[in-house]
């Protein structure tokens, strides 16, 4: 008989045991007080061995006896209850049928003490069980599954298993249960006493079955596919997951444990495509003894520009931004890496202000100009369509007129999927400045005019992560517009890079396009992220849709149907052709729309906005 075979029969036999004194007990007791006489007394014999088989029976039944007592929850003991109350009523109805004689009284004081003592023996031995046995004490200990039973996965078990003598060690909070490795030659056998439970697919069913808390993905030499594959499966887990970097990443000598090295999973891994990877000595040839310009480079996207130009060794680096903590916050980022080593200028100001931004440009003479300054928050956009079109398209025309005129090299603009055939004002606007960014290309004799356009970037501020982390963290529902709604993605780190390598790449004109693979359906990364909480989305944590926002489509695309593709020396990098646009037509659409914006004539703006834009879709 297996182990766990035999504690069930242990917890079937102390089940028999208590429903039989109880109810000896119980007749003793009525036929003492003289409640029932002695002659119904011995009748009531009868009433207890059937209850006892019947109360068996349906325990049995509702899988009392499945589940190990030490895993006894507050669902088990309600079913035990339940099993215990069927129990008694099929008795009844037998005793009832062969015409038993009944008493109500002791049916009642039968069932409350029966039930009572069969709940009562299951907390108390589950808590001294806990508390003085070995594996008890490993139950309290969190139960790890694996991933991956090769020389990781080894080291792994061995940092737990000596972590139990250093309480001050958090590995020491692990209980290894076993392993899952791909290789069916693993399959079945052990690694120092732990099983190989299984392989990947299998993860749900294992971390159900063995009740698993946490899972370590020990296989830091895998292809990136195959760990996108392996964190699905255990993102359809209730668990707490961490991953073991890949071997370029890991440090390895006296005290660097895998355990300590191993990172909280996070939601990029789940995007279903490996990272982009660029051409870093290009960029640094780019970036290098040059004077660099970030607008709105105290944002996500803007502050990781001027991180990253910083390590490439440029001459200085100019943040111009008009919220001056974010701007503090990254100049004091900068300042504690760097110190002197970096010439950092820190400047609060707005690619509105055109007098104040060619005062900029004639004091610092910046050679290559990031634009990242804009208004992107759709729905906002919506409300006040003029301070969007203020903003993002005379900003950026201010900022493109200053690059031209005091010689800057190159010009940078960021754009978006959402400038492709724009249905709402904030893609439109963007769509208007990639029109200006090309028209500036076609006259420039000096300064290259490039644009970069990509999708959604995970933890922007204009991201729906951030956003989602709080509703989960708060207790409230997630909020998901529509169940059918997809994003294409990438990481902030990979859209700067991009930027980066498309400026050091551009002759002028271009619309450079990331390839980003598969869109991602928001509804997916909701319950994914939600998983990596080790909730249950819909139930634990509910999705609530609430429609489409203004202006807000299913799907984006990256790429306008007239534009076509040209592939560059990045195999995930395209060029969109150049478009050409009439000077007179665009410089007296541009004048009639900046009157409007300025006049704070909203709908009027949005008309003209249209005109400027021939494929702008307008969704209110």
């Amino acid at each position: 008989m297996s182990k766990f075979g035999y504690r069930k029969v242990i917890l079937m036999l102390a089940d028999i045991f208590i429903i039989t004194v109880s109810g000896i007990a119980l007749n003793y007791f009525l036929e003492l007080t003289q409640i029932i006489s002695a002659e119904a007394s011995r009748g009531l014999l009868y009433y207890i061995v059937i209850d006892l088989i019947t109360c068996v029976l349906m325990m049995t039944i509702f899988g009392s006896y499945s589940r190990m007592w030490r895993y006894f929850s507050i669902k088990d003991y309600l079913m035990c209850g339940a099993g215990m109350a069927s129990g008694f009523l099929l008795g009844y109805i037998v005793l009832m049928l062969f015409s038993i004689p009944t008493r109500k009284i002791f049916f009642l004081l039968f069932f409350a003490f029966s039930t009572a003592g069969v709940l009562l023996f299951r907390f108390l031995f589950k808590k001294t069980f806990l508390d003085l046995t070995e594996v008890g004490k490993n139950d309290l200990r969190e139960r790890t599954l694996i991933v991956g039973a090769g020389m990781a996965g080894k080291m792994i078990l061995t940092e737990i298993r000596n972590a139990r003598f250093d309480p001050n060690n958090p590995s020491a909070s692990l209980f290894p249960v076993g392993f899952i490795d791909d290789d069916l030659t693993k399959l079945h056998t052990s690694v120092d006493g732990v099983p190989v439970l299984g392989t990947s697919p299998e993860i749900p069913r294992i971390c159900t079955e063995q009740n698993i808390s946490n899972i370590i993905v020990a296989i830091p030499s895998c292809e990136e596919s195959d760990k996108r594959r392996i964190l699905d499966f255990c993102s359809n887990t209730q668990c707490k997951i961490k991953v073991i970097p890949y071997l370029s990443e890991l440090i390895f000598g006296d005290g660097n444990q895998l355990i300590t090295q191993a990172k909280e999973i996070k939601i990029e891994d789940l995007l279903g495509r490996k990272p982009i990877e660029f051409d870093r000595g290009k960029i640094e040839e780019f970036i290098r003894g040059k004077v660099c310009m970030v607008t709105g480079g105290g944002g996500s996207i803007g502050g990781e520009l001027v991180r990253q130009i910083a390590s490439y060794s440029p001459e200085r680096v100019i943040i111009v931004d008009i919220y001056e903590n974010n701007a503090y916050d990254i100049q004091q980022e900068l300042l504690m890496e760097y110190g002197s080593a970096l010439e950092l200028v820190t400047l609060i100001s707005s690619v509105r202000d055109y007098d104040k931004m060619e005062m900029i440009f004639q004091k610092y003479r910046p050679q290559i100009v990031f634009h990242a300054a804009a208004h992107k928050h759709v729905p906002l956009m919506e409300t006040v369509p003029e301070e969007a079109v203020k903003n993002n398209i005379f900003g950026t025309y201010n900022m493109a007129t200053l690059a031209e005129l005091y010689g800057a090299d190159k010009f940078v603009m960021i754009s978006t999927d959402k400038a492709v055939n724009p249905t709402n004002v904030m893609g439109a606007t963007k769509r208007a400045c990639e029109m200006i960014i090309q028209n500036k290309a076609q006259h420039s004799t000096h300064t290259e005019f490039v644009t970069t356009r990509f999708g959604n970037v995970l933890g922007s501020n204009g991201s729906v992560i951030p956003l989602f982390r709080r509703q989960i963290e708060s207790g409230s529902p997630v909020t998901v517009t529509h169940p059918d709604i997809i994003r294409y993605f990438m990481t902030i780190p990979e859209a700067v890079s991009l930027v980066l390598e498309a400026g050091a790449m551009a002759k002028g004109g271009e619309i450079f396009v990331l390839d980003m693979g598969a869109p991602v359906k928001i509804t997916t990364l909701a319950e994914n992220l939600i998983r990596m909480y080790g909730k249950v989305p819909y139930k634990e944590v509910p999705i609530v849709f609430t429609g489409l926002r203004p202006g807000e489509k299913l799907f984006e695309e990256l790429l306008m149907d007239e534009e076509g593709l040209k592939s560059t020396e990045n195999e995930k990098i395209f060029i969109g052709n150049q478009l050409k646009v009439d000077d007179e037509e665009l410089k007296t659409k541009l004048e009639a729309l900046k009157k409007a914006a300025d006049n704070n004539q909203s709908e009027e703006t949005v008309a003209l906005l249209s005109e400027l834009v021939p494929t702008f879709s307008h969704k209110k």
